[in-house]
């Protein structure tokens, strides 16, 4: 048996996913990124293969993508996320039985907005990496400073019992002065919480109408596991999001469909 792995080295988490010579997802893994991009890399990588009696000896071919690809040595081949993401969204979409045409990705420094061809070829992107207001950071900071749980927003979003507070502030260090306010003026959390997610889904909408918005429109990374961002999201589009069922591994599945395939093109060659 063949097995692929793709890596994909954030700013703020690494993700790895395993595929077997179908692409079949065979295990995945996502942990904070820390300091030491490699050795943490390395050790999120050795754990979950040996979660399931494997070891890096029985990868066949590994692909590593995002952020800190260059410093993961012990990979075969290193991609774009760019490349990576449309991939593995091809890849996700394809097993939930969907066309995808336009991909959303929220990360923790960056959001991303990709469309791809019917080939699956990209070819148009923006990316939006000058403020944190628009990302995962963003609601991190934001359950920080409501002292409730990141896992908690999706709740608030949906037990708003007014409407969703305007947030104003294009950079996350006066956003979070401007929820402070907020919260000393009176407004109640989930008001603030529904106001940050309409904040983050209108930005997000902005960069994604300027590739163009065709066909079935894909959303991954971290923020998508979010049901009150999400929520936000289809208002602001007008239409229903692909979410995958694991939306933070997609890059990295990517990059472990892009191993099986530079695997099995190397094999050609060799015949």
């Amino acid at each position: 048996m063949n097995y692929f792995a793709g890596i994909d080295i954030g700013s703020t988490a690494i993700k790895i996913a395993l595929i077997d010579e179908e692409k079949k997802i065979l295990a995945s893994k996502v942990t904070p990124t820390g300091s030491h991009f490699r050795k943490n890399a390395v050790t999120a990588l050795e754990t979950m293969l040996a979660g399931i009696d494997l070891c890096m000896k029985d990868l066949s071919y590994m692909t590593s993508t995002g952020y800190g690809r260059k410093l993961m040595k012990e990979s075969d081949e290193s991609v774009s996320e760019i490349t990576a993401n449309a991939i593995g969204a091809i890849e996700a979409g394809r097993q939930q039985g969907g066309d995808i045409k336009t991909i959303i990705n929220i990360g923790g420094q960056d959001t991303k907005a990709i469309q791809i061809d019917d080939m699956g070829t990209v070819t148009n992107f923006a990316m939006n990496d000058k403020c944190a207001a628009g990302t995962g950071k963003f609601l991190d900071v934001t359950a920080m400073n409501l002292e409730i749980e990141l896992e908690e927003l999706g709740d608030y979003h949906f037990n708003i019992k007014g409407a969703p507070l305007p947030i104003n502030s294009t950079c996350v260090v006066f956003a979070e002065s401007e929820i402070i306010g907020l919260l000393a003026d009176g407004h109640g959390k989930e008001e603030i919480v529904a106001g940050i997610h309409y904040s983050i889904a209108k930005r997000t909408v902005r960069l994604a109408k300027r590739v163009g918005l065709d066909g079935n429109v894909y959303f991954d990374g971290g923020p998508a596991l979010n049901k009150g961002l999400v929520a936000a999201m289809e208002d602001e589009l007008g239409k229903k999001l692909v979410i995958p069922d694991h939306p933070q591994i997609t890059t990295a599945l990517g990059a472990a469909v892009l191993a099986h395939e530079a695997f099995y093109d190397e094999m050609d060659e060799e015949e």
